[in-house]
């Protein structure tokens, strides 16, 4: 069955500790949980099983002309000057940098399916199971995960990969999606198949 790994919102605005978030409880949740370094080991150990590698960052232009005004979740991006494509902040992690080879899928909403590539690339390679870790657990990872399984994909969740702005709203999204998904706890074991 062939798959696809999707490393999905870690982007500098978000999880460097020198980005907007760098000082904040999200921050700490990165830390705390290993985040970058448990996605870094599954981005490893999946390019070492032949997975293709994607990833997913939410970007806007300059003129802020994809972003929804009325969104409580994307309301502060303009405000702010985050998730502005082209500058350091929406550039993945360098931790976790993409290759060449890699797919690299920009969004304007939650969820990575929406008025994006996504769909055209899993169909291009005839991918049916995705593996998904990123940030946040509640956001981008619900959304995949539902979207996912309504479009037939197997969705498969490396949960120490991900994490949201406190532990508990981590949880509470792991407990919700599980029926989903199949949601594991440590990437180390994965078989990336």
């Amino acid at each position: 069955m062939p798959s696809i790994l999707l490393v999905m919102d870690m982007e500098n605005d978000l999880v460097h500790v020198d980005g907007p978030n760098g000082k904040t409880a999200y921050a700490q949740q990165v830390k705390d949980r290993q985040v970058l370094p448990n996605a870094r080991r599954a981005i490893e150990r999946a390019r070492a099983a032949g997975l293709p590698i994607g990833y997913v960052r939410v970007g806007f232009s300059a003129d802020y002309r994809e972003c929804p005004p009325a969104s409580p979740v994307f309301s502060g991006a303009r405000k702010n000057g985050l998730f502005q494509l082209g500058t350091w902040g929406t550039e993945i992690h360098p931790d976790l940098a993409p290759r060449p080879e890699d797919f690299l899928i920009t969004k304007h909403r939650v969820s990575p399916f929406y008025a994006t590539t996504l769909e055209a690339i899993l169909r291009a390679h005839a991918i049916t199971r995705l593996y998904c870790c990123g940030v946040s657990t509640n956001g981008v990872v619900h959304a995949a995960v539902r979207e996912g399984h309504d479009r037939d994909y197997e969705m498969v969740v490396l949960e120490d990969c991900c994490c949201a702005m406190t532990a508990d709203e981590h949880a509470a999204s792991v407990a919700s999606f599980r029926r989903f998904c199949t949601a594991l706890t440590n990437a180390e074991k994965v078989t990336f198949t």
